[in-house]
């Protein structure tokens, strides 16, 4: 139930923002259409969001046969856990990463890139998918593909007011309007995108150790998925994802995103400080 009333909660503070945006942007007129925009994003993000992820990063569709590794750990451990098959999806970057998306267990998806299959040994492989599928079982799956759908609506909007203003506004306000107006833009240009990071961050830190100690659980070997993280924290520092930042919570390594300061927006918690929990010990004694 938590989750779900996150999901409301979400779609409700996205709809409200969207409509301050409005507001500010285009007044009356603009509020109304701003409530239309979120209407139809409500809708997109709690049916599609889970495509619309897939898609930006080309997740293809594979078979059993294509890829009887990781068909036989999710089987294994879709069986154990109590929860139906996902459609598995191999992402074409040797960059090693992994994220699940879908709104509930019947509908999940679990997408590893190619990069991660040649990484890693069989045991560290099923340790990434009992993570993955920890998110599936923890329903963090429906809230982070929900928030990575309007965090990039409202990035998108935001870039869009700040064309709008330098070619002259979306019209619809009084001329005396217009000082204050501009001011309300101007700050909601600047807070938009903080809003969306923070939005992410609210659904991503904690369940990211969440989905790291079911994954343990599941698997019974806390230092598979602890190695695996190792593994995957060093070469995606030399083989970075690139990744769009209204997406970057979904992956199981936090992607490259371009900025210098992205700690201040970092959507994962330490690769050290999980490693600790998972294992009781230092990530620098793991060797």
């Amino acid at each position: 139930m938590g989750n779900t009333f996150k999901t409301a909660f979400l779609l409700t503070a996205m709809t409200l923002l969207l409509m301050f945006i409005g507001r500010a942007f285009g007044g009356h007129n603009g509020m109304i259409l701003a409530l239309a925009f979120a209407a139809v994003m409500n809708f997109v993000s709690y049916f599609y969001s889970d495509k619309i992820a897939l898609a930006m990063y080309r997740a293809q569709p594979v078979t059993r046969e294509e890829l009887p590794r990781a068909y036989a750990a999710v089987e294994r451990l879709t069986q154990k856990i109590g929860i139906p098959m996902p459609k598995i999806y191999v992402i074409p970057t040797e960059s090693p990463n992994a994220f699940a998306t879908g709104r509930n267990p019947q509908h999940a998806s679990v997408a590893v890139t190619h990069g991660i299959l040649g990484l890693l040994n069989d045991e560290e492989l099923e340790g990434v998918l009992a993570h993955e599928l920890g998110h599936v079982n923890n329903r963090d799956i429906l809230i982070s593909s929900v928030a990575a759908t309007l965090a990039g609506a409202i990035t998108m909007l935001a870039s869009m007011g700040r064309w709008a203003m330098i070619f002259g506004g979306f019209g619809g306000r009084d001329r005396e309007d217009r000082g204050g107006g501009g001011l309300a833009a101007l700050f909601m240009l600047i807070v938009a995108p903080i809003a969306a990071s923070l939005i992410q961050l609210a659904v991503s830190r904690s369940r990211e150790y969440q989905a790291d100690a079911t994954g343990a659980h599941f698997t019974g070997n806390p230092y598979a998925l602890a190695s695996a993280l190792q593994k995957l924290d060093a070469y995606s520092r030399r083989m970075p994802l690139q990744a769009s930042p209204s997406t970057a919570h979904l992956f199981i390594i936090q992607p490259f995103l371009g900025i210098s300061f992205s700690n201040l927006f970092s959507t994962h918690p330490p690769i050290a400080k999980r490693i600790e929990r998972l294992t009781g010990r230092p990530a620098e004694f793991m060797q």
